[in-house]
């Protein structure tokens, strides 16, 4: 990976800064999502991979630290925190919170440049390692996580945008119970019992694909007061 093609994730609930910061390392090469919080940011997440996340720590609702240290328990995507705080204290702080490197505002945009190009050298073998294909087998089924792809021997399963969606969401979280609620808020619905239920009937859809008898399923399981469940061979 050069660092002309790397897709970076900015985190910052001020919008001035996110412009800035989009347009500056933009015009450097690099592809550019912005989030204007964690919950933004977790949604987009959900469906896209990065190369970096680049995180101001100080944000409304759930801070930056917060955010790497839930982040860092299922990604190892390089973090960079921006903050106000700059003291040593701050600075361990955030390391210890996964963060890979420091930068305390206000900034030089080329000193953030350097900063981003120097964690990019640092973790070549781990992008050569994302790159490998993950495949999860479910039977007869074969889901490549990479791509998003469902494969039934030669043949492509064909899934909708929203059942693409939940794959991915279950294979980043394999034998572990997602709530219907979590599902919906991970999908960027609005909460309520009517979108629970149509959780519920887009899982039923997804069984017909996956599993030979839906009405039992062996593969997309029901957990009893906690949710569904993606249980690969």
């Amino acid at each position: 990976m050069s660092d002309f093609d790397a897709h970076l994730l900015i985190v910052d609930d001020d919008e001035r800064i996110r412009t800035l910061l989009q347009k500056f390392l933009m015009r450097n090469g690099f592809l550019v999502t912005s989030a204007r919080d964690a919950e933004h940011a977790r949604r987009i997440l959900a469906g896209l991979d990065f190369d970096m996340i680049v995180l101001d720590v100080m944000m409304p609702g759930e801070d930056g630290l917060s955010l790497c240290r839930s982040l860092r328990e299922t990604h190892a995507t390089p973090i960079l925190l921006l903050t106000a705080k700059g003291d040593t204290e701050n600075r361990i702080e955030g390391l210890e919170a996964g963060a890979d490197d420091y930068l305390p505002k206000p900034f030089e945009p080329k000193e953030l440049l350097l900063r981003i190009n120097a964690i990019l050298r640092r973790v070549p073998d781990v992008a050569a390692e994302e790159a490998t294909p993950k495949i999860l087998t479910l039977g007869p089924i074969r889901y490549d996580m990479e791509r998003g792809e469902m494969w039934q021997g030669p043949d492509l399963v064909r899934l909708t945008a929203t059942e693409m969606q939940l794959m991915k969401l279950f294979s980043a979280q394999p034998g572990e119970a997602i709530s219907r609620a979590k599902l919906v808020e991970d999908l960027g619905r609005d909460r309520g019992q009517a979108q629970e239920r149509a959780v519920d009937v887009q899982i039923t859809r997804l069984r017909r694909k996956i599993e030979s008898n839906p009405k039992q399923p062996r593969y997309l399981q029901t957990v009893r007061g906690a949710g569904y469940m993606l249980a690969p061979d």
